[in-house]
């Protein structure tokens, strides 16, 4: 059984620094994408970050260029969000996601990501 767990959120401060870390189990996910999606109350699921197969292909989401910064662990199968700057419009539930498909360019659509974890909540204050 597949599973994708999420850890590391938090209540923090606007300009303070989280990481999230994503494990993986049941399958291994080296050769497919893998990212992290957030849900705002009252909005849509969207793209924050995500990683392909190779370690420097990555994707971000606008609002998050230059503050976020996601990365990967072949060995123990988890994928990692650093988030620094943060801002209280960064408040969200954040989840994992992983593709099933190799693919060269890191996928945006959440259509493309048929695993998920169950989503850690992230606050931050003004």
């Amino acid at each position: 059984q597949v599973q994708l767990v999420e850890s590391g959120g938090g209540l923090v401060q606007a300009g303070g620094s989280l990481r999230l870390s994503c494990a993986a189990s049941g399958r291994t996910f080296s050769s497919y994408s893998m990212g992290w999606f957030r849900q705002a109350p009252g909005k849509e699921r969207e793209f924050v970050a995500g990683i392909t197969w190779h370690p420097s292909n990555t994707d971000y989401g606008d609002s998050v260029k230059g503050r976020f910064t996601i990365s990967r662990d072949y060995v123990k199968n988890t994928v990692d969000l650093q988030m620094n700057s943060l801002k209280p419009e960064d408040t969200a539930v954040y989840f994992c996601a992983a593709d099933s498909i190799t693919s060269l360019r890191v996928p945006r659509s959440r259509d493309r990501y048929i695993y998920w974890g169950q989503g850690t909540q992230v606050t931050v204050s003004s």
